[in-house]
């Protein structure tokens, strides 16, 4: 079987842009696990399903039709009811909500059966808050990424810009504040990292640096 490699940390730290590009070079699947629950987000919002209400989303996240593929870059296309929102699930209110979602032990435990599926499988980077202690507790490698709070805004605000979307920087670290918060404050599946991750703070190394570390590792191992 091929290699299972989890990559958790927390908001901005690189992780679906790291993996997406390990998995690249090591000739795996990728799949961005924040972006099933980025779906649901969209889903409920639009709905106008009360985000604190466990029993509606899990009645929602069971009823829609989500649907992760990949296309030729390797990056995962997320279809929510045959229709791809994955721009719209990049978007700033998604970005607010997601943790409250995320949050949910009804709708984690969807979404993890589905990701647990995956992992079973074999041959697959995935990227997360809880893969290396919950979704795939025996993967083959398991890395923790981290970065400054500044950092890990900076980059978050590059990726708006692009899509012509504008915060300031302030506004975005209150933003990642809050999520770290929710996050690793949550009852269902905190965001922590595994016993056995490689912690890597990437906050001085550019995405080639990390990618290059963490190809080394799985391939020398």
């Amino acid at each position: 079987m091929k290699a299972r490699i989890a990559i958790d940390g927390p908001a901005g730290a690189g992780k679906s842009t790291v993996a997406r590009a390990v998995a690249k070079k090591l000739g795996l699947a990728y799949l961005d696990t924040g972006a099933m629950y980025r779906a649901i987000t969209l889903a409920a919002l639009n709905a106008d399903v009360e985000l604190s209400d466990g029993r509606a989303l899990a009645a929602l996240t069971a009823k829609v039709e989500l649907d992760i593929q990949i296309n030729s870059d390797g990056e995962n296309v997320i279809f929510l009811n045959g229709k791809n929102v994955s721009k719209e699930i990049r978007e700033p209110q998604i970005n607010r909500n997601v943790s409250y979602v995320a949050r949910c032990p009804e709708v984690r435990e969807i979404m993890v059966s589905k990701q647990q599926e995956i992992g079973r499988r074999g041959g697959v980077v995935m990227d997360g808050r809880d893969i290396g202690t919950n979704v795939m507790p025996d993967a083959d490698f398991k890395f923790f990424l981290t970065a400054s709070l500044t950092e890990r805004a900076r980059r978050r605000l590059a990726e708006l810009q692009e899509k012509g979307i504008s915060l300031t920087l302030p506004e975005m670290m209150a933003e990642i504040t809050m999520r770290d918060k929710i996050d690793s404050e949550r009852e269902c599946s905190p965001l922590q990292a595994a016993k056995d991750a490689i912690h890597l703070d990437t906050t001085e190394m550019t995405i080639e640096q990390v990618v290059k570390f963490i190809v080394d590792i799985v391939v020398g191992s």
